[in-house]
């Protein structure tokens, strides 16, 4: 039987990139590249094979889709920022025996997943950036999910990172991290603004509401945090309406889970968006079934919409 050992939710900014080469950006995230690294090294004693990421990159207009192609490697260039990710080197392994257990037994709970391992489809910048700085020796396999998904409901991400869950505990032989990669809010700054806002949060009120949300997170306060999160997703722009967020919560326990986080790499500003690295301890859970708070999760969900 397999084991989930280590969940977190990750930033992904292109600024880390640009962190590593010569000009005025130079060692101005190392903060969140030691996170990073810190969490690789993490993996790395728990015996992690595997890092299965929720790329808030990878936008889907239908069903739920994981990228689990045998290997990974190529130049990639940002279409977003261009300016930020040029000409980026990238090489992993997968692992497509892990990504069709996965979405088998996510659609036989009933969110319909799609592996896809015979495919030249590359991960975006979402799973590429941590990639980088975590399995920059190819130590781990890597598996990215579809986390950018914009005619879902938040109930079913939730569902969804239960599946996986079970798929990882139930039906692989392996050892696996879970990634959320996004971040809090995610309002970038105004067009023109963006030197002004490199390391600022773009409005006061959702910088206090990040960091009320991380309060929240500190002190295990879960189910109202859940309860929120669907509003949290659309008056803080969060990115990916953060389905990542919902998945990954719904790996471990959803309302019910109640392990404070662990912050790694402090919450931080980046053009206008907010920022942080932090572990969601893994708790036991039911393997056997839907936890009851995953299974009515849709009770608060099903009337909103994350189609924004």
């Amino acid at each position: 039987m397999g084991k989930l050992a280590l969940a977190a939710k990750i930033t992904h900014v292109p600024s880390m990139y640009l962190s590593e080469l010569p000009g005025p950006r130079h060692g101005t995230r190392q903060d969140a590249i030691d996170g990073h690294r810190e969490i690789s090294r993490r993996c790395r004693e728990l015996g992690v094979d595997t890092l299965v990421v929720f790329d808030t990159h990878w936008l889907v207009n239908a069903n739920y889709h994981i990228n689990c192609a045998p290997h990974f490697k190529g130049t990639y260039t940002s279409n977003e920022l261009p300016h930020f990710i040029a000409n980026m080197a990238f090489e992993s392994s997968g692992n497509a025996e892990l990504g069709r257990v996965m979405a088998q037994v996510a659609t036989d709970m009933g969110v319909e997943t799609l592996a896809h391992h015979a495919t030249t489809l590359a991960p975006e910048y979402g799973t590429l950036v941590p990639l980088r700085y975590m399995n920059a020796d190819q130590h781990f396999k890597v598996v990215s999910v579809s986390a950018l998904c914009q005619a879902h409901y938040l109930n079913d991400s939730a569902r969804l990172g239960w599946a996986l869950r079970k798929a990882v505990e139930e039906h692989y032989s392996g050892t696996v991290a879970f990634l959320a990669s996004g971040s809090l809010s995610h309002r970038f700054a105004q067009n023109g603004l963006a030197p002004e806002y490199a390391f600022k949060i773009w409005s006061p009120f959702l910088e206090q509401l990040d960091r009320r949300v991380l309060e929240m997170w500190g002190t295990a306060q879960w189910a109202d945090f859940c309860a929120m999160l669907p509003e949290y997703a659309a008056k803080g722009h969060g990115e990916g309406f953060m389905h990542d967020t919902a998945m990954l919560l719904g790996a471990l326990g959803w309302s019910a889970y109640d392990a404070p986080v662990e912050v790694v790499t402090p919450y931080f500003g980046a053009s206008g968006t907010g920022q942080l690295n932090a572990i969601f301890p893994v708790t036991p859970q039911d393997g056997r079934a839907i936890p009851k708070a995953v299974a009515s999760a849709a009770d608060g969900y099903t009337s909103i919409a994350t189609r924004l």
